[in-house]
C-alpha cells in the first residue's frame, strides 16, 4: 500500500467533511409519525401553514390600551381571555383587561402589566408611559404563512417536534437511517459472555460504538469477530462493506498482524489519511472501497470511542441526510493546573461542572474505568504546553 500522509487534527476533520458532502446521503425516505419523529433527519422542508402568531396577541396579564392615552385614568370596557376575541373596539380613553395569549382588542397597540397599575372597580390608574407595541406579540413575527420554518437536512429535536405539531404536520418524510457494520478485529479478543484468559480481552468495542451509532442516527450491526489472518479478515470487511458505512476496531497499527490495511488494499481502497496527530487515535485510517467509506479505528477504547465521535459522526450524519455536522465544543475553566507535551491535539476524560473541567486521572487509552468517571473531553491545543487553574480550555462534551 501506498504511503498515505499523516495529517493535522482539524485537516484530517476537514476531510472526512469534504469527502463525504460530497458523496450523496444514502438513498431512500421514510415516514414517521410525529411521535417518531425525534432524532431523525427532515428529508423535505418545513413550511407554515398561517401566520404565526395568527393573530397579535399579549405576552403579559394586564390591560390593553392606546398608548397615547397613558399615562391616565381609563374606563375597563370589557375582558378578553387566551382563545377568546374581543368583539368590541378599544377608544380613546378606554382599556380591556387581557390575559397572556389572548388576541388585541381592535383599537389597542399596547399592553400594560397588571403589576403597574391600579384598579378601582370600571377604571384603571396607568402611572407610566406606555410605548406602540409594548408586550405585544405581532401578528406574523415568529413566522409567515409559507415560510420554511424547518429546512431538509435538520435532524430534529424536541423543539422541532414541537414546532411540527404547531403547524398541523403529524406524519413526517425522514431520511432512512444509514446502516453502519462495526466490525472488531484481533485473536485477544473475546465475547462480553466468555470468560476471558489473561492474555485476552473482552469485545467492548463494538458496543460501545453501536451506542454511539444509535445515538448519532444510524443503525448498527455488529460482525462476528475478524482473526487476525488474512482470510478472515478480507471475508469479514467484504461482508461490512455491503452497509453504508463500515465502522473497524484494531488492526491498523504498524504491527506485523495488523491486517486491516493490506486486507483494504488489496480490495481497491481508496486512503485518504492513516494517522492523525492526536491523543489518543492517531493510527486512524479514513477511505472508500466499493463505494463505501470505511475507518478503521485503533483498537484501545478511548482511542475507538474519540476517533468515532470527530470523525466517523461527521461522516455518519452527513450520510444520513444532515446538511452539517458540527463538535459540541465549549470552553470552561480549569479548576487544576494542566500540562501536557506539545505537538498532538489531545482528549483527555474530565469531569465539566458548574465550578469548572477537572481533568480525570488515568493511566492511558485502555483504562474504560477511568472514561467511565467522565462526561466530557479536556482538549488540549497542539501549540501550548501548560494551563494554569482558571484558564479556559477548549471542551468536547462527552
Amino acid at each position: 500500500m501506498a504511503s498515505v500522509s499523516t495529517v493535522s487534527f482539524r485537516d484530517a476533520r476537514a476531510c472526512v467533511i469534504d469527502r463525504v458532502t460530497d458523496a450523496a446521503p444514502v438513498s431512500g425516505v421514510d415516514t414517521v409519525e410525529l411521535r417518531c419523529a425525534a432524532g431523525r433527519v427532515l428529508a423535505v422542508e418545513a413550511r407554515a401553514d398561517r401566520d404565526y402568531p395568527a393573530v397579535a396577541r399579549s405576552v403579559r396579564d394586564g390591560f390593553a390600551l392606546r398608548a397615547t392615552d397613558a399615562p391616565g385614568l381609563l374606563r375597563v370596557i370589557g375582558e378578553v381571555r387566551a382563545g377568546e376575541s374581543f368583539q368590541g373596539e378599544i377608544g380613546a380613553g378606554e382599556a380591556v383587561e387581557i390575559m397572556t395569549g389572548a388576541p388585541l382588542p381592535r383599537g389597542a397597540d399596547a399592553v400594560v402589566m397588571v403589576e403597574h397599575v391600579t384598579r378601582e372597580a370600571d377604571t384603571v390608574h396607568v402611572t407610566r408611559e406606555t410605548r406602540p407595541g409594548q408586550f405585544i406579540n405581532p401578528q406574523g413575527s415568529e413566522a409567515r404563512a409559507g415560510d420554511v420554518v424547518i429546512p431538509a437536512g435538520r435532524r430534529l429535536d424536541y423543539s422541532s417536534v414541537a414546532l411540527l405539531a404547531t403547524i398541523g404536520i403529524t406524519r413526517i418524510q425522514v431520511f432512512r437511517k444509514p446502516r453502519v457494520a462495526v466490525l472488531a478485529t484481533g485473536d485477544e479478543i473475546v465475547e462480553p459472555g466468555e470468560k476471558p484468559l489473561e492474555y485476552q480481552i473482552r469485545n467492548s468495542n463494538v458496543y460501545s460504538l453501536a451506542a454511539q451509532v444509535e445515538r448519532g442516527g444510524g443503525e448498527a450491526s455488529i460482525l462476528p469477530i475478524a482473526k487476525d489472518d488474512l482470510d478472515s479478515t478480507r471475508i469479514a470487511i467484504e461482508r461490512g462493506l455491503e452497509s453504508d458505512l463500515l465502522l473497524l476496531s484494531g488492526g491498523v497499527s504498524a504491527g506485523k498482524y495488523d491486517l486491516v490495511e493490506t486486507v483494504l488494499a488489496g480490495l481497491g481502497a481508496e486512503f485518504f489519511f492513516d494517522r492523525v496527530l492526536i491523543q489518543p487515535g492517531q493510527p486512524l485510517v479514513f477511505g472508500r472501497a466499493h463505494g463505501k467509506f470505511f475507518f478503521g479505528l485503533p483498537g484501545n477504547p478511548a482511542s475507538t470511542m474519540v476517533t468515532f465521535e470527530l470523525f466517523a459522526r461527521a461522516a455518519l450524519e452527513l450520510l444520513g441526510g444532515q446538511s452539517e455536522s458540527l463538535l459540541p465544543l465549549t470552553l470552561a475553566p480549569l479548576t487544576a493546573n494542566f500540562r501536557h507535551k506539545s505537538g498532538l491535539t489531545r482528549f483527555l476524560p474530565a469531569w465539566l461542572m458548574e465550578e469548572g473541567l477537572t481533568p480525570i486521572a488515568w493511566q492511558g487509552s485502555s483504562d474504560v474505568p477511568a472514561l467511565s468517571r467522565s462526561n466530557a473531553f479536556l482538549v488540549a491545543d497542539p501549540d501550548r504546553e501548560e494551563w494554569k487553574a482558571g484558564d479556559l480550555i477548549q471542551v468536547l462534551l462527552k
